[in-house]
């Protein structure tokens, strides 16, 4: 039997290994189904005209709205967090928004 103190090591080792592969971990697509998405109906999104699709905004009805802007390119767009095309946001703090969508929280930063 090993020394106590090498199987100690060999569990921190393996511990610490562990540890440093799980940020590498990805949900598999399906998994990424599983998350909660803000849905438009959601009356935080309502307040903030979230859609989640941009290139369904009327711009006459929406005049904030600017061709070309989404949710992928706003500075409360958490792209790390990312799971396809959902990923969390700073205005929807408990739901992931489309990286498609648009909301009146737009900000280019």
């Amino acid at each position: 039997m090993p020394p106590v103190s090498h199987t100690r090591r060999r569990l921190l080792n393996h511990l610490a290994l562990g540890a440093a592969t799980l940020p590498l971990l990805r949900l598999s697509p399906a998994e990424a189904y599983d998350l909660q998405h803000l849905s438009p109906d959601d009356p935080a999104a309502k307040a903030l005209h979230y859609v989640a699709d941009a290139a369904t905004i009327d711009a006459k009805s929406e005049p904030q709205y600017a061709a070309g802007s989404h949710c992928g390119n706003c500075a409360l767009y958490h792209f790390s967090q990312a799971r396809g095309d959902w990923a969390s946001c700073d205005a929807f703090t408990t739901k992931f928004v489309n990286s498609k969508g648009w909301c009146l929280s737009y900000n280019t930063g």
